[in-house]
């Protein structure tokens, strides 16, 4: 399906999702290169929520730019399925790769500012995600890993301890948020 349809379609979860989804659907509108970087201003992304069979736990990396405990995702870099992206960027950054989903469906939105910063070895400017967020189920007791380019830990967590492990205070907003949908499936 398509995503701009896919969004159009998401129900929003309280007012910090209905005006996020109106704004990533204004930009949608107005730009024709989102799903790449080379809009600087903002760009599409996909995060993954992921958490353990009995929703009790969630998988963190502590992320190298951040340097904070973090969910797992990246940039689209030009693929409009971003279910695929998130699954993608959830195998790479902790190593598993059986992943379960209760559905296909959009399970948050959200536009993240992102500080400028460098990566590798070029500063990259002050701007925003325009994410999409996917739930998946992962086994704990299966082996995870770092990716060493990206993060420096990998940790299951208790739902509240995830939030509290995390460094960035509008993040915390975001993992309380998706911990209140989880909760509610």
């Amino acid at each position: 399906m398509n995503l701009k349809l896919l969004i159009q379609q998401y129900n929003p979860f309280n007012e910090q999702e209905a005006k996020d989804k109106e704004l990533i659907l204004k930009y949608m509108d107005t730009f024709d290169d989102l799903l790449t970087r080379n809009n600087e201003m903002a760009h599409l992304t996909a995060s993954a929520w992921i958490v353990n069979k009995d929703k009790s736990k969630v998988l963190m990396i502590y992320h190298n730019i951040y340097n904070s405990w973090s969910w797992v995702g990246g940039h689209a870099d030009g693929e409009e399925n971003l279910l695929e992206v998130a699954l993608k960027e959830a195998n790479e950054e902790t190593g598993l790769d059986n992943f379960t989903r209760l559905n296909n469906y959009i399970f948050s939105l959200e536009i993240l500012g992102v500080d400028g910063h460098v990566k590798h070895g070029k500063y990259v400017a002050n701007h925003l995600h325009l994410n999409v967020t996917y739930l998946l189920f992962a086994d704990e007791s299966k082996s995870i890993r770092i990716k060493p380019d990206e993060n420096s830990g990998i940790q299951w967590f208790d739902k509240q301890q995830a939030v509290e492990k995390c460094s960035e205070p509008y993040m915390k907003i975001i993992y309380n948020k998706l911990n209140k949908k989880l909760d509610m499936i």
